[in-house]
């Protein structure tokens, strides 16, 4: 499994007793999603090595409880500590219209309907109050930075690699000028 073929799930966060068990950040919009997860595949010395898992309890705020197939010590999970996780993208839903996963988008030209060509899409920054889409302009060589309320995307032309958004009136005039 390559990286390229997967998207980011989350981490190994900490130590959760001394039998082998950790607990797991899940790092997406709905980790109930992710409640009966069978595998996982966590990046050890650059490779996706795949773990199946015995057990999982979700607690709060995204973190859960699991316990790994072959991990039966302290001492072999804290060699995932800090780890991150991933799964294969072939197993998330096909999403359509405005709607759209972070990492898929990266790389998009953002064109506002009011402004016009805004820049590509450097990341979206999942800041849990407050997302925020960073997008770098290279001709004026200027960051735009767009909070990513729910009327903000209008389109995502997946073919055209664009994302058309609605950005407050003024708002990428105020980064980048007339």
């Amino acid at each position: 499994m390559n990286k390229a073929d997967c998207f980011n799930l989350g981490y190994v966060a900490k130590l959760h007793g001394y039998k082998g068990e950790v607990s797991l950040f899940f790092d997406v919009t709905n980790p109930q999603e992710y409640a009966s997860l069978d595998s996982v595949y966590i990046e050890l010395d650059g490779v996706l090595v795949p773990f199946f898992v015995e057990d999982i309890s979700l607690k709060e705020k995204g973190f859960a409880k699991g316990k790994l197939e072959g991990v039966d010590s302290e001492q072999e999970a804290r060699l995932l500590l800090k780890k991150e996780l991933f799964l294969p993208i072939d197993i998330l839903p096909q999403l359509s219209g405005p709607h759209f996963y972070d990492y898929e988008v990266v790389g998009f030209k953002v064109i506002d309907v009011n402004y016009g060509e805004v820049g590509e899409l450097v990341q979206v920054v999942d800041f849990s109050a407050n997302p925020l889409l960073q997008i770098q302009n290279s001709k004026l060589n200027k960051e735009v930075l767009l909070p990513l309320t729910k009327d903000l995307v209008v389109k995502v032309d997946r073919e055209k690699k664009e994302l058309h958004v609605q950005a407050l009136v003024d708002l990428i005039k105020m980064y980048l000028g007339e």
